[in-house]
């Protein structure tokens, strides 16, 4: 996976542009989608009240073993997520997975 085209530095962090997909059977982190240069993130609960962004918070903070917040796309399937980590570090765990 090149995740080079989803990342980018932030204020204290790296940002990520990640693509929701919810009602999956799995949640897991997928590639990254070339042509909405988004890395697919597949959660289990519905969109509704908030789950699936519990889900996909839940799910990237695991990842990253650091608190990961959405910055923009609250109520879009296209988001931006916060993680609290340089970006090569960030890249080093998207790539290794």
């Amino acid at each position: 996976m090149d995740a080079s085209e989803v990342l980018r530095p932030a204020g204290g962090g790296t940002e990520l542009d990640i693509m929701v997909t919810p009602n999956a059977k799995k949640a897991q982190v997928g590639e990254v989608d070339r042509w909405r240069k988004r890395l697919v993130i597949k959660v289990q609960p519905l969109p509704s009240e908030g789950r699936a962004n519990r889900a996909v918070v839940d799910l990237l903070s695991e990842v990253f073993g650091a608190k990961v917040e959405i910055v923009r796309g609250h109520t879009d399937r296209h988001k931006t997520v916060v993680v609290p980590l340089p970006l090569e570090e960030v890249r080093a765990r998207l790539e290794g997975e």
